[in-house]
């Protein structure tokens, strides 16, 4: 049979008091980063309609437009930049990969 008996608990020594204030500081200032950290709301959006499937090239434009208020253009423009971009291949390393195989691929033939 076991006692739990308790462990050390805090010192009631005063100069003890300080000890670990500074470490958990830091803790809570600096949060640990998740997978979409320095992805904006609209760059998450724009990963998540290439994400989909389309039935056709005039349902993702009308989708961009509605869900983005962006034009095609511009959305094609961000997502270009977006593929480049460290955080969103962290974020969905599927779909980037997948979306830079096909631009090198077009550039390619070019």
């Amino acid at each position: 049979m076991t006692v739990d008996t308790p462990g050390p608990g805090p010192s009631d020594d005063p100069a003890d008091q300080g000890e670990g204030q500074a470490e958990d500081q830091d803790q809570e200032r600096e949060p640990e980063p998740g997978p979409a950290a320095g992805l904006s709301d609209r760059d998450l959006a724009v990963l998540a309609v290439e994400r989909r499937g389309w039935p056709g090239p005039g349902a993702k434009e009308r989708a961009i437009r509605e869900r983005l208020g962006l034009s095609p253009t511009r959305y094609y423009q961000l997502l270009n930049a977006l593929l480049d971009d460290p955080r969103a291949l962290e974020h969905d390393p599927v779909t980037v990969n997948r979306l830079r195989r096909i631009r090198d691929e077009r550039r390619e033939r070019r």
